[in-house]
C-alpha cells in the first residue's frame, strides 16, 4: 500500500502573501523592461530572418548539394574511364599540359565544342 503524503491545509493570509510576492516582482520586472536606461539583460533568441532569406538560404543549400553530387558523379565516371582505358593521371596530365602548351587547346574550353 503506498503511501501519501498529507498536504497541510494553506492558510489564506499565507495564500495572499504569496500572491502579493509575486505580484510586486512581475510589476518590478515590467518597470525594468519599460526603463530605457535599465541594463537589465533579457535573454532572446537568434534573430528573426525574412521568409525571403530562408527561401534563399534553401536554395543555396540545394545548389551546393547538386554541385557536390555532380562533382562525384563526374569524378566517379572520370575514373572508371582512366581505369578502362588503363591511363595513369599522371600521364593524363602530361598529355593535357603537353596539349596547351602547344596550343591545340585551349584553357577553360570544353575540346570539341567549336564544331557544335
Amino acid at each position: 500500500m503506498k503511501y501519501q503524503k498529507v498536504q497541510k491545509p494553506v492558510d489564506e493570509r499565507e495564500k495572499l502573501r504569496k500572491f502579493r510576492e509575486l505580484d510586486d516582482a512581475f510589476a518590478e520586472a515590467l518597470r525594468q523592461l519599460d526603463d530605457p536606461e535599465s541594463d537589465f539583460d533579457i535573454p532572446t533568441g537568434p534573430p528573426v530572418r525574412s521568409l525571403a532569406a530562408l527561401e534563399k538560404e534553401d536554395v543555396e543549400t540545394k545548389q551546393q548539394a547538386l554541385q557536390l553530387e555532380q562533382a562525384r558523379a563526374f569524378k566517379q565516371r572520370f575514373d572508371a574511364l582512366l581505369k578502362e582505358y588503363e591511363i595513369e593521371q599522371g600521364d593524363l596530365a602530361e598529355l593535357v599540359e603537353t596539349l596547351l602548351g602547344y596550343g591545340l587547346w585551349q584553357q577553360d574550353l570544353v575540346p570539341g565544342s567549336q564544331h557544335l
